[in-house]
């Protein structure tokens, strides 16, 4: 009996054993499997930022010579041919003045970014702690309407910022005792100009924008404003000294969205903008590949490089604050 009982303990050993090589087998090649699917998605993310750094470092600048390890480079000189002939050649800035583009965008980007934070918040505190009448129908046009991408709108918004430009004529015209007033100042919001672009990026950043932060508004404790009206705080002293403070996380993740959006839209910028000096970055790079794409790759490469710089500085200084806003909004608490 006791043999018996041996028996069957070192086969219950023996069996528990076998699982435990065959769980630490499958925990391998488990291991392994998720190992290799993300060096591929790894490599599939990166191979274009790889490509396009290799082709600003490629001395050649041509698309059908190119490498994805530079050849015939002697020096750093060779390395940093395209930069410089993208940023200090003389001549090849009076053809595409990089700088002046880079400057447009990024006047461009800050401002609508600067304006998007403060209107976007503004609105959104009011959904948030106000209640009057067409509050959720307001709310609910806001969101219908952001279905609705502004490339849908070209034709309509060139016509508008057109009619724009035409109103520093028109107003002295119609209202000749306002003519006094000089009305020129309307054009730096017509077509053509870096208000008008402004002013259409605004219009189509405040929909999501505004239902993202109000989210975050809402977890926001109401005690907080009831005890800073018994103290006899306005609802402005409230938004601005004790709210605004409290939800910076929310305020940076709009802003780097928003910064991120206006700095690298091409479409309505190519419409609106038509004179070469106001051209922002990306329309300007535009034209390198657009008259010989195989030729001018290497500037265009090193103008995408030195074009995600911004972004990327702006990113990580606010990097702390996005996790935090794309979290802590998610729940109503």
């Amino acid at each position: 009996m006791s043999e018996k009982r041996t028996t069957l303990a070192m086969a219950g050993v023996g069996r528990k054993e076998s699982r435990m090589v065959m769980s630490r087998r499958e925990y391998i090649v488990g291991l392994s499997l998720r190992m290799v699917v993300i060096l591929l998605a790894v490599c599939f993310a990166l191979f274009p930022i790889v490509f396009v750094a290799s082709s600003a470092f490629n001395p050649s600048g041509d698309l059908n010579t190119g490498s994805l390890i530079p050849r015939n480079v002697h020096g750093v000189d060779d390395l940093t041919y395209n930069f410089r002939e993208l940023m200090f050649n003389k001549d090849q800035l009076e053809i595409y003045p990089f700088w002046n583009w880079l400057l447009n965008s990024i006047v461009v980007a800050a401002t609508s970014t600067i304006l998007i934070v403060l209107i976007t918040a503004l609105s959104a505190y009011s959904f948030s702690r106000f209640r009057f009448r067409g509050r959720r129908s307001m709310l609910l046009g806001i969101l219908l309407i952001q279905v609705f991408p502004n490339l849908l709108a070209m034709v309509a918004l060139f016509l508008i910022l057109l009619e724009i430009g035409r109103l520093a004529t028109a107003i002295p015209d119609v209202v000749p005792f306002l003519s006094f007033i000089d009305w020129s100042f309307i054009e730096m919001f017509s077509l053509d100009s870096l208000g008008g672009v402004i002013l259409v990026y605004m219009g189509g950043a405040m929909g999501i924008n505004t239902w993202l932060m109000k989210g975050f508004f809402d977890s926001v404790p109401r005690d907080i404003d009831e005890s800073a009206m018994v103290d006899g705080a306005s609802h402005w002293q409230i938004f601005w000294r004790l709210i605004f403070p409290l939800v910076r996380p929310i305020l940076a993740v709009v802003g780097v969205l928003a910064f991120i959006g206006t700095f690298n839209e091409f479409v309505l910028a190519r419409i609106i903008l038509r004179d070469k000096e106001h051209w922002t970055l990306m329309v300007g790079l535009f034209n390198f590949i657009s008259s010989d794409f195989n030729r001018a790759w290497g500037k265009f490469a090193a103008g995408a490089l030195v074009a995600g710089t911004p972004i990327v500085i702006f990113y990580l200084a606010l990097q702390d604050q996005i996790v935090g806003g794309l979290t802590q909004g998610a729940v109503k608490g």
